[in-house]
């Protein structure tokens, strides 16, 4: 059992904070950036939402001709 005592300790002491604190730097740098997936899927909601601020503007407008006190209507 004595002979486990110095590599344990030597573990204890020098490479298990080491591991866990070089582990735990990349996590933090990799958490940063956004993944590839993460852009794509940003860009795809960006492009959609464009397309539904563009249909809004077209039925405020359609329904500014065809019933002008709607936005007072809203309250009621």
């Amino acid at each position: 059992m004595s002979y486990l005592i110095l590599p344990l300790s030597i573990f204890l002491v020098f490479v298990a904070p080491l591991w866990l604190f070089l582990h735990y730097r990349d996590k933090k740098n990799s958490n940063k950036a956004l993944s590839s997936q993460d852009q794509e899927k940003l860009q795809m909601l960006l492009e959609r939402c464009d397309e539904m601020q563009k249909r809004i503007i077209s039925l405020q407008a359609i329904l500014d001709k065809e019933a002008p006190q709607w936005r007072n209507n809203k309250n009621e």
